[in-house]
């Protein structure tokens, strides 16, 4: 929702945007506004939230409110180009990810390497590709949470105001189960166990990434994933079933790295060593793997997706069974 005044606009963050750097929700709201005039216009103070300054990563909040200047003329002159319209193919590519579909929630099967949402440098993303996603409906689906760019499957969307607001209430209360599964390098011990290790941004724009952090230090934050070891090939990989029972940026590759075991592929965090070789391919090996949550309408929805084709080709090397549905975690609170 928007209100305009002298061409000022106030906008309201909406249910699935709680969490969004203000940076990318200029992205994906005013995609031909560059980073560098945002940036002006914050050091201005000309871009407010909730009426006090902010910085471009301020994590935004549902129901804040958003005070964005007359941006048209600027834009022009910064020689933005307009958002581009979505091609047949473009249209064929996103319905295809489209693993189940009704009145309420469409679920894909995000690939790895396609960024959820744009940012600097940027141009291709689902965020761009959701006007595919009508069906019979006159308004765009929402998003209502995030995968890294690398990380491959299951996302939902709501198809409409009211789903969006109960699904993004499921998720922040954690209402939601969330299983995904890793290969990583070595074998973890115990077989099964909690990480609760305090997480921490650094880094600059296109750099950032998280650290471990001492429990009282200023900007940690509380941070805890469980994983269990399903299969393992000798000493040397093991496939693991993981459940963030918080949502940290980035938190299961992090909180991996951080036992010594680095999700195979993730360069970023585990450096040379999560880079077996062999036939082994150099993509991230981590998948959603399923999400169960309350549907909008009632009762529970339960949604699995296929491993992306590398990690298929992974299981077969290593004499994996990708049909294996175990949930290590299902006991559990």
């Amino acid at each position: 929702m928007s209100e305009t005044m002298s061409g000022v606009e106030k906008k309201r963050v909406a249910p699935d945007e709680d969490g969004m750097r203000l940076d990318r929700w200029f992205a994906a709201h005013y995609p031909g506004l560059t980073y560098g005039r945002l940036q002006k216009l914050l050091r201005t103070g000309q871009v407010r939230v909730d009426g006090g300054r902010a910085k471009a990563n301020t994590r935004i909040e549902r129901g804040q409110e958003i005070r964005v200047p007359p941006l048209s003329q600027p834009a022009a002159e910064a020689g933005a180009a307009p958002a581009k319209a979505l091609s047949e193919r473009d249209i064929h590519f996103v319905r295809s990810l489209v693993i189940h579909k009704d009145d309420d929630i469409l679920a894909l099967n995000k690939p790895p390497g396609l960024a959820v949402q744009g940012g600097s440098g940027t141009t291709e993303h689902l965020d761009r590709l959701l006007e595919g996603l009508t069906f019979e409906k006159t308004e765009r689906p929402r998003l209502v949470h995030r995968l890294d760019k690398d990380t491959s499957g299951v996302m939902l969307l709501a198809r409409s105001r009211d789903a969006a607001a109960k699904l993004g209430r499921a998720l922040k209360h954690r209402s939601a189960r969330k299983l995904y599964w890793a290969l990583v390098i070595g074998v973890p011990k115990p077989a099964q166990g909690e990480i609760n290790l305090p997480l921490i941004k650094r880094g600059g724009r296109g750099d950032e990434r998280v650290h471990p952090a001492e429990p009282d230090a200023p900007e940690a934050k509380h941070a805890v994933s469980r994983y269990a070891i399903l299969e393992r090939a000798g000493r040397r990989l093991s496939w693991l079933a993981m459940t963030p029972i918080t949502g940290r940026t980035h938190q299961l590759r992090a909180h991996a790295a951080a036992i010594g075991h680095p999700i195979v592929g993730d360069g970023k965090y585990g450096g040379a060593e999560a880079h077996p070789g062999g036939e082994i391919p150099r993509k991230l090996h981590l998948h959603a793997r399923r999400l169960t949550i309350p549907h909008p309408r009632g009762g529970m929805f339960d949604i699995a997706a296929p491993l992306p084709q590398h990690m298929l080709k992974t299981w077969e090397v290593l004499g994996f069974d990708p049909e294996d549905d175990r949930d290590p975690f299902a006991d559990e609170d």
